[in-house]
């Protein structure tokens, strides 16, 4: 894991952020249709709960590693479920709007209901994906391609797809990257 490409994913948040603030056009009010829609619902998925609990299923079958007692696929479950459970308070506590909404990029500040228009910072779905990816790439190095190509797709489509802002993405990513770090340094991998 790199210390230096997290700060910069920081720094680039906020520096987006700014950009946004001041009025920026970064949304794109892209409409997909048939076929480029269901796909793209589909690779927006990956690192969710189903799809990480399957890429743990096939970890336990085909890879007999342990690290520290534990299959290799348990440190990935964990990155990718605290990342998501990070990114929900966090969401839930500067409560961002999402674009196309009313006070689109507003905080609004703390709420402990669930609110989907004001769920925008950071994303949920960046942040698992890079957790996943961060994970399973630094277990099987020789497919990290693969895996960081799935986790790039899946963040580009939640701005594509006007789910969030730029900096939600770019927060998302950190957040993920960040928590996959943290797992690792703690499992000692």
């Amino acid at each position: 894991m790199n210390a230096v490409l997290l700060l910069a994913l920081v720094f680039t948040t906020l520096l987006m952020m700014l950009i946004e603030r001041r009025g920026a056009a970064v949304t794109l009010r892209l409409t997909f249709k048939g076929d480029l829609k269901r796909e793209g619902r589909w690779f927006a998925q990956y690192g969710q709960g189903a799809c990480a609990v399957v890429a743990a299923l096939i970890m336990w079958r085909l890879d007999s590693r342990r690290i520290h007692g534990l299959g290799v696929y348990v440190p990935m479950l964990v990155a990718v479920f605290l990342a998501g459970l990070i990114a929900v308070a966090v969401k839930r506590l500067v409560g961002r709007v999402r674009p196309g909404r009313e006070l689109a990029g507003r905080f609004l500040g703390p709420s402990l209901r669930h609110a989907n228009f004001r769920e925008s910072f950071p994303s949920s779905h960046t942040a698992s994906a890079v957790a996943m990816t961060a994970m399973l790439a630094h277990l099987y190095p020789p497919a990290a391609a693969i895996f960081w190509v799935l986790a790039g797709i899946c963040a580009a489509l939640r701005y594509l797809m006007d789910a969030h802002w730029p900096s939600d993405v770019l927060a998302g990513f950190a957040l993920g990257y960040g928590v996959a770090w943290a797992t690792l340094a703690v499992i000692g991998a």
